[in-house]
């Protein structure tokens, strides 16, 4: 028989339904006709299938994601990778983890080396997760960096990245702990999706491995806060182990809310 849950009303559904769907984004007891979705859910798939293609196709542009105020608030350096465009990007991922000769000069012009903790955007898969993500979480991490006395560089915002380019901004300004804040890969529950990937001392040579990531930053997800929470805990661990990476791990259990 089929299931007339998708029928109802939020508030008409089993008690159990409405907390299972209360903790996840995903298309749980979503109902069905027969062996099919039903229509509302196809159309449901349909607009998040093109919500995400569309993600992945946006082209970065600070002042418009951000709004110029904020663009200029946060004084933010605008560089681009080796990629020429969004179809060379998508198509040649290690061009995505270089800066291009122009950017280089840029960065090392415009940004002063060894700070303790060094802030970069990356427009990586999803334009909408950083639009949507950084401009509550950067103001905590600035807050929280500056509350335990750490030095920051001018926070980078680069076009075409990818997460190796974690190396190159170490290579370049040799800072203690690099954050890079990169769209996720947009998937059919949120197209806002935010990573913040973390290196100590990031060279050349490093791969996944040397790096640690806190991952599903968004509404439904982990919030700014706890985000902030956790990327500046990390930070400190790192710091004070002088390394990151796969062995070293959180301690979600001691963590305080950042305050606003």
């Amino acid at each position: 028989m089929p299931d007339d849950s998708n029928s109802l009303a939020p508030s008409d559904l089993p008690d159990i339904v409405r907390k299972i769907r209360a903790r996840t984004p995903a298309r749980l007891l979503a109902g069905r006709a027969g062996a099919a979705y039903r229509t509302a859910t196809q159309l449901d798939l349909r607009e998040a299938h093109a919500a995400a293609r569309d993600a992945v196709r946006d082209d970065f542009d600070p002042r418009a994601a951000f709004g110029r105020d904020f663009f200029d608030r946060w004084n933010l350096l605008e560089l681009s990778t080796r990629a020429k465009n969004k179809d060379q990007y998508l198509l040649r991922p290690d061009l995505g983890r270089a800066f291009d000769a122009a950017s280089r000069e840029k960065l090392q012009s415009g940004c002063a080396r060894g700070a303790d903790l060094q802030i970069a955007i990356g427009d990586g898969l999803s334009v909408p997760a950083i639009a949507s993500q950084v401009p509550p979480l950067l103001p905590l991490l600035h807050a929280g960096a500056t509350e335990r006395g750490w030095s920051l560089g001018r926070v980078l915002a680069i076009h075409f990245c990818r997460v190796g380019i974690l190396n190159e901004i170490g290579e370049l300004l040799a800072p203690r702990v690099v954050v890079l804040l990169i769209g996720e890969r947009p998937g059919l529950a949120t197209v806002e999706s935010l990573s913040a990937y973390m290196a100590y001392r990031p060279v050349a040579v490093h791969t996944d491995a040397d790096r640690n990531l806190i991952s599903n930053i968004h509404t439904r997800g982990v919030s700014s806060r706890e985000a902030a929470a956790r990327i500046l805990d990390l930070a400190m661990q790192m710091m004070n182990l002088k390394m990151s990476g796969v062995t070293v791990r959180e301690n979600l259990a001691a963590l305080t809310p950042t305050n606003d």
